[in-house]
């Protein structure tokens, strides 16, 4: 994913209403599960910081937009993980 794609992801799901949990899944393999708007934060100004925060739990980590190599709600993670497809 580019930069700029995940920053336009992140800030869509951050505002969505209801509020849906979704996970961000890094490069690396490493996984944070945000609950809760305020779990992340970063610079939603196209073209700004290339770094965000993640907050959650005891996790408490800085990521760059490109080290994600995905984005997915929650409902849609647990969907695909019993073998369902996904719904809109």
């Amino acid at each position: 994913m580019s930069a700029e794609a995940v920053r336009n992801q992140l800030r869509a799901l951050s505002r969505r209403t209801p509020f849906e949990p979704f996970i961000i899944a890094f490069s690396g393999g490493e996984m944070a599960v945000i609950e809760h708007p305020e779990n992340v934060a970063f610079d939603p100004t196209p073209g700004g910081s290339a770094g965000f925060y993640v907050y959650t739990g005891r996790l408490q980590m800085f990521g760059r937009f490109d080290a994600v190599s995905s984005i997915t709600t929650l409902t849609a993670a647990i969907s695909s993980a019993n073998g369902h497809p996904a719904g809109p």
